[in-house]
């Protein structure tokens, strides 16, 4: 049961599951954690993140997630291994719009956290992607931090040997980049 109060439930992939670090703790999820409970802002982060999946996979377990959390606020952190797997970005982008709809039918605001593709994926697929999330923040008027990895992703010293997963280094960030925009929706 989870403790009185308001709360944060995150739904991502294997950036926000800790994908290759040592602990759990080391990962961005629970530096946001830490600092709702340093300033003491009534909120509890409910991390439901699984490695591997995809924005399908996030619609899919949404309905019973706002059910079973009741959350204030969901940060929607998927779109990763859709892109990486080459998968269509109307599907994407419509599973995404589905999970917006479904979190402001139960009265919660939404975070939408985005990623970059490497450039290997082409101009038109990977610039296509990044459009997904902004015309979503736009048509939905919802808060959007665009690229969660940035100033992380373009730096190997922060990234593991897979270049595609941020190191424990890397992790405060991530952290400060998806803080900047939950911030004003705490209050």
């Amino acid at each position: 049961m989870l403790a009185v109060g308001k709360t944060i439930l995150l739904l991502g992939d294997s950036l926000s599951a800790g994908y290759g670090l040592e602990k759990v703790t080391d990962g961005w999820p629970a530096l946001l954690q830490a600092r709702l409970s340093e300033k003491h802002l009534g909120y509890q982060l409910v991390n439901e993140s699984i490695s591997g999946e995809t924005t399908s996979n996030g619609l899919f377990k949404l309905p019973s997630m706002l059910e079973k959390y009741h959350p204030d606020i969901v940060i929607i952190a998927y779109g990763g291994n859709d892109g990486l797997r080459g998968l269509d970005l109307n599907a994407m982008k419509s599973n995404i719009a589905q999970m917006i709809v479904l979190i402001e039918k139960n009265q919660a605001k939404v975070l939408l956290a985005g990623v970059r593709l490497p450039p290997n994926y082409g101009s038109k697929y990977t610039q296509g992607f990044e459009r997904v999330y902004t015309s979503l923040s736009k048509e939905y008027h919802i808060a959007l931090v665009a690229n969660m990895l940035r100033n992380v992703d373009e730096y190997p010293d922060l990234m593991q040997a897979d270049g595609l997963h941020p190191n424990k280094k890397g992790q405060p960030l991530i952290f400060e980049n998806i803080w900047l925009k939950l911030l004003p929706l705490l209050k």
